[in-house]
């Protein structure tokens, strides 16, 4: 048994759409991140960062894994899914989701930040990660232009790229410009996993 401590954010959802789509049995934590749970003496056991997604194997001798890229990793090779065992499969699946994790996650989540949450607006800012962000979308809809996947089958890579990507209309980005990334984006949607993870939990901060 998993047990999952989460928010509904992308990276959060990153954790609950893999577990959906493994058909891992887990415990849902959620943790309010504006009362300050993530920085709980407890939670902070089980993630010294005090971030979200982060999960407790209870099967393997409670070993906590924290940081949301490592949680997807852990939990494929886990079940053998979702994760190719050759070295170029797997290399092509890791480097598309640190593609999202140095990349799209960063760049979108400051166009959020700057866009919505900052006191002050600051245009400059603000363009420089929404420019960033559609050219991510531009470097993803070019690979998308001849394949299904980002790399091979349906991957984590695809999850963890297409938890953010979904949020586009938050900083009013269309996808209107990038079909292949939208018809990809659809694709994803109708998986019954990829559906139901991004509603657990149901009360988005992002």
């Amino acid at each position: 048994m998993i047990d999952l401590y989460t928010a509904a954010t992308p990276n959060g959802w990153k954790a609950s759409v893999t577990l959906e789509e493994l058909g891992l049995p887990y415990t849902l934590n959620t943790l309010e991140l504006g009362q300050g749970d993530q920085k709980q003496p407890a939670f902070l056991q089980v993630n010294p960062n005090g971030r979200i997604p982060a999960i407790v194997d209870r099967d393997n001798d409670d070993f906590a894994v924290f940081e949301s890229g490592a949680i997807m990793i852990y939990l494929a090779e886990m079940t053998g899914r979702l994760l190719p065992t050759d070295a170029r499969g797997r290399s092509e699946v890791i480097q598309w989701l640190l593609f999202q994790m140095a990349g799209v996650g960063p760049m979108q989540g400051q166009a959020y930040v700057f866009s919505h949450s900052f006191p002050e607006k600051l245009p400059a800012v603000i363009e420089r990660y929404l420019t960033e962000t559609q050219r991510l979308y531009g470097v993803l809809d070019t690979r998308l232009a001849d394949r299904e996947y980002l790399a091979g089958d349906f991957s984590i890579a695809d999850i963890a790229n297409w938890c953010w990507v979904r949020m586009h209309g938050a900083i009013d980005i269309s996808l209107d410009a990038f079909p292949n990334l939208a018809r990809w984006h659809d694709l994803l949607a109708e998986r019954p996993g990829c559906a139901k993870g991004v509603l657990i939990p149901d009360q988005p901060h992002f």
